[in-house]
């Protein structure tokens, strides 16, 4: 019998383990833009959560422009309906060809299921990918279970945790 919580089923990703991450998302997006020698034309973070990687990828990639969209899909660890609160430039935009869309988790795929509609020719990429989301997600460094919550180094604090079993 399992008597943990869901959260408690969790992976903890350091800030070294994203930084690590997020270059292997940028190695595997390298030379894949449609424009010259596969150039992206610009990275777009989902924030709050893909701003970090999408820094670490438009570094890496030397891609210049970086802009943001913001959807609102989470009250602390509850789900709720997705909502755009902010988007990118029109002009930038267009249908998103030539677009690298980044976050830092597919977990349902709703959000991105929502960004997609919009832009329908971006690349979207994210770190991390849970297995209902996967299919929204064109490219991504690391599968988790479906019910594995990731805590991300924004949103954690060193403290003393219980041991899985006994306490000796």
């Amino acid at each position: 019998m399992n008597d943990r919580l869901p959260h408690e089923k969790g992976f903890h990703v350091s800030w070294d383990q994203l930084h690590r991450d997020a270059r292997a998302l940028a190695w595997r997006l390298d030379g894949k833009g449609p424009g010259e020698n596969g150039a992206w034309k610009a990275v777009v973070g989902i924030t709050r959560g893909g701003l970090v990687p999408a820094m670490i990828v438009s570094r890496e990639l030397d891609i210049r422009i970086v802009d943001t969209i913001s959807v609102k899909s989470y009250n602390h660890q509850t789900q709720t309906e997705s909502r755009v609160t902010k988007s990118p430039q029109e002009e930038l935009m267009g249908d998103g060809t030539g677009i690298l869309i980044v976050d830092d988790l597919v977990d349902s795929g709703k959000t991105l299921e929502l960004v997609r509609k919009l832009y329908p020719k971006a690349q979207f990429a994210t770190v991390y990918a849970k297995p209902h989301g996967k299919p929204q997600v064109d490219t991504y460094v690391t599968e988790v279970s479906q019910d594995t919550w990731i805590f991300f180094p924004w949103d954690m604090a060193l403290q003393y945790v219980q041991p899985f079993r006994g306490t000796d």
